[in-house]
Formats: structure tokens, sequence, C-alpha cells
């Protein structure tokens, strides 16, 4: 073996270990039911929950966790990938790169290379499987599927075009034979939308447009796709947040509630068509998208068991659906905010014409990163708690009217952030308890386990295990530089590992052996 590593890897070691250890014919089914031992999708499963069923390191025993092993990538961006793990193998990526990892030992199975391009390189939230098949965007917004047997090339198909201002960020969302993606941008005049693409040929099946064509008299442009979806397959459909609308500050050009911007949406994924939607933020004049996770809980509430959906959105709101109907049913700050005067009968906030941007400045909270933002939350079924990590924050915004209408038209400086981890109550939106994560803004999501753990990484790069029903530390490291992805947790051969992206680096923690 050590010939083998000296002399021919990788070709050598992605020939030898490609039969055995590449995934097979990821179903549908397998995606709706995932093994407990998997992390087969962005979030792990359809949910969003972010939580596992394992329960091999405990309260008790997380003490003793120590470095299993290290993958080095060698690129100059970090990982803010949420690795996949199917039959022994990893799956992650940064923007252009695609690596395939032996789940047990670190070893690289194989690496796809993208061509060079133009896209703004803002990240890359990971690749998606189905079948025999991966799916990653680009920041030059193409989809690619790969051979996960090889990282071979299927197909390539631009989803928008990058010359405009597009750019893509997010992990697709596969539900049956559809591939679903959307991208990105805050660039004026381009309008968000949602594609559904066969995994077998490429080929566009629907396309929903968040907003209007350019143009449109008294429309908006906006309302990209950020981040992930969930799925609810006893409902078949799938929910996205959208982004904010632009002018990104400037709201007098674009009147009115500018609709499907800032929201939460109900999509058949079979069709496209629209089934619900509801706006956290309407006619938003701060940057705040709500594209964070929408997060499907089946529980009690109100006296009755419900098909929930929870969000702890950027604008400082934490909302409750009825993810069948987009009735709201909770909604409540979990932090600073000052920028509505109430909620309207809907449960949406309110916003107040006086905490838009001014020449002389307005002191908004939160601030433009927003109380909470990409990084995922994760939610504890046996606690009922969301557990999230938000920035209480100041801003002071300013409307630039040199700038004239278009353009970003204002700008916006941080006076004050802070790192807090929360949990929060499902049924009411209370606070139960917190942990400070240092100052500045957080980077890192959370995972929970069944065992009451919730690992977590604070500013300063410290990685935690922390007792979820109450916060405290049960172990803490440091990975060398911060976190900026999603901790995932797997097992294989009995052994439970935790996974964590930190720089350029990909570590797996397990117990002793």
């Amino acid at each position: 073996m050590k010939y083998l590593d000296l002399f021919v890897k990788p070709l050598g070691i992605a020939a030898i270990l490609a039969g055995s250890l590449v995934a097979q014919d990821v179903t549908h089914e397998a995606l709706v039911n995932p093994s407990a031992e998997s992390w087969p999708m962005y979030h792990g499963d359809y949910s969003g929950k972010r939580h596992s069923p394992l329960k091999q390191i405990t309260p008790e025993n997380v003490g003793n966790l120590g470095l299993a092993w290290a993958f080095q990538t060698g690129a100059a961006t970090s990982i803010k990938a949420s690795p996949l793990v199917v039959d022994g193998v990893i799956y992650f990526s940064v923007p252009d790169i695609v690596w395939a990892v032996d789940a047990r030992s670190g070893k690289e199975i194989w690496k796809y290379q993208y061509p060079e391009n133009k896209g703004f390189h803002i990240g890359s939230r990971g690749v998606s499987i189905y079948k025999d098949w991966l799916f990653f965007v680009t920041p030059d917004s193409h989809l690619i599927s790969l051979n996960a047997k090889d990282g071979s090339v299927r197909w390539d198909v631009e989803v928008a075009d990058a010359k405009r201002g597009y750019w893509m960020t997010l992990s697709p969302l596969v539900v049956g034979n559809h591939v679903m993606v959307g991208p990105s941008g805050d660039f004026d005049n381009l309008t968000g939308f949602l594609k559904a693409i066969d995994p077998e040929t490429g080929e566009t099946q629907w396309r929903w447009d968040s907003t209007p064509p350019a143009g449109t008299p008294g429309g908006t442009t906006g309302g990209m796709m950020w981040m992930s979806g969930t799925y609810d397959p006893e409902a078949n459909l799938v929910y996205w947040g959208t982004g904010n609308p632009t002018p990104v500050l400037n709201g007098r050009v674009r009147p009115g509630d500018n609709r499907h911007t800032g929201s939460i949406v109900a999509l058949n994924p079979d069709t496209g068509k629209l089934a619900w939607a509801f706006q956290a933020s309407p006619h938003d004049t701060h940057d705040w998208d709500a594209a964070e996770v929408p997060v499907l809980v089946d529980a009690e509430f109100g006296g009755r068991q419900r098909k929930l959906l929870l969000q702890a959105s950027r604008n400082g709101y934490f909302f409750v659906l009825d993810r069948l109907t987009g009735e709201n049913l909770l909604t409540k700050p979990f932090g600073p905010v000052n920028w509505a005067t109430g909620l309207d009968a809907k449960g949406q906030p309110i916003p107040n014409p006086e905490k838009e941007p001014a020449p002389d400045g307005r002191i908004i909270a939160p601030d433009e990163a927003g109380l909470t933002n990409y990084r995922s939350p994760s939610f504890d079924p046996a606690t009922g708690l969301l557990i999230v990590s938000t920035h209480p924050s100041y801003a002071v915004y300013f409307n630039k009217e040199a700038d004239g209408a278009f353009g970003w038209a204002g700008a916006d400086y941080s006076v004050w952030g802070t790192g807090v981890l929360k949990a929060i109550d499902y049924k009411t939106g209370d606070i139960r308890w917190t942990h400070e994560l240092g100052e500045g803004t957080p980077s890192a999501g959370v995972l929970t386990t069944a065992s009451g753990l919730t690992f977590t990484a604070d500013i300063p790069g410290n990685l935690l295990a922390l007792r979820s029903s109450d916060g405290k530390t049960l172990w803490h490291t440091s990975g060398g530089g911060r976190m900026q992805s999603q901790p995932v947790t797997y097992m294989l051969d009995g052994r439970q590992y935790v996974v964590t992206g930190i720089g350029g680096v990909l570590f797996s923690w397990a117990l002793p052996e």
C-alpha cells in the first residue's frame, strides 16, 4: 500500500477504491427514507432538521472525541459545503472542484476540476446525489452532472447567464426525477427563479419566477435562490426561501410589498405551480432575504398534531407556519428587532417607513448580515428546540442620493454585533438557553444528535459539543481556523464520525477504537 501511495496516487487509489466504495443507485426511496448511518443530502434528509438518530457519541463520552483523519484540499478557498456521506464515500466541493474521499481513511478517490471561469466565487454549498450521479452548481451558473464512480462529466447545462450578473451557490435539491436549482445575485434588473432539470438529460422541465420580468410596470426584481430548499413527500411540496428585492436599499422605485421576495414559498415539484407563499419581509429595504432553511417538523401545536414549517429568518423574526396551507401560527422576534411597527393579520411584519435608509442615517436592528443567515440551524425533536446561530446586531443605514434611483443607492455600516447560539422553543418562540460564540458574525452551522448533543463552532475557531437541553459545553477543540460549513455525522463499521470543514481541511472526529 505504501508503494501505491507513493507512485500511483491518485489514479491507482481511484481505480482500486471506485468499484467497492462509490455509491450505487441512490433511489428516490433511499432519499425519502435515508439510512441513519448516512448523510445523503445537504440537510441530511428532506426535512431540513439536521438531526441525526445516531447515539454512539454521547454527553458522557464526547469528551474522549479525537481526530480520526484529516483531508487537505490544497484549495485557495474555504470549505463551505455540507459533505454527503453515502456507501462509505464522502462527496464535497469548493467552487469549481468536487472530491470523492474514502470516509474511513480520508484518502482521495477522485477529484474533478471545473474549467477556470469568471463567475462570482462566493462559496459552494455542496453536491447532491441521485442514482449513480452527482450534481453541483458552478460560480458561472452552470449545473454539472458527474458520474459518482469516477468524477467524469455526464452533462453540463447553463442555468442562468453569468454575464448578466447571476451566480450560483446552493446544493441542488433532488426530488424524484427533478433536480431543482436557482441562481443568486444582487444586481438590479435580474429576475429570481427556480428551475427543475431532468437528471437524465439536463433539459429544463419547468421554471418558476419569483419576480416578474425586468421592466414590468410596478414590479420589482430579485427574489434569488441562495440556499437549498426542503421537501415533504406526503404533501408533495417543496419549500424555498427567496431573496431580497432590488434595488437593494432603495424602496422608492419599487412600491408595495414586492411580492414573492423575502418570502417562504411552497411549490409542486412536478409542475412548479405555486401552492402558497408567506412574505417574511414585505417591501424589504435592508438586504434581508428569507433564504434561511425552512425546517419541516411534524409535532403538536395548539393542542393538536400539525405539519409545521419553522424558519428563523434573517430579518430577526421566528415564524411557525402550517406547511400545508401557509397559515401563520406564530411570529416572534428572537433577538433585537426595531424595523417593524407590528404584525399584520397574516402574521407578517409591517415595515416602519421611518426605518428605511435615509441621508442622515437610521439605526436598524439587526444589521445587514441579519440576526441569522446562511448557516443552517438544527431541530432537536426530544427538546422541541430549534438551535440557531444568531448575530444580535445594529447598523446605520444611509440612502445616498448621489447614486440615483438604481445601483446600490445606499450603504449600511455595522456598529455592533456579536455571536450567540440560541435555542428557540418552537411552540412559543421563547429562548430556552443561549451560548456565547464571541464578538463578530458567526459562520458555522449546527448539528444535533439523538444522544442529546449539539455540534457547532464559535467565532474564534473552537469546535464545540454542547448538551442540547441546556447549551453546556461538554467538549471543545481548535481546528486552526473558522468553520464556515455545517457539521455532519455518519457511522461506518460500527463507529460514529463527526465531519467538519475548516478552512481548506476536512476533519473527521471519532471516539477511540
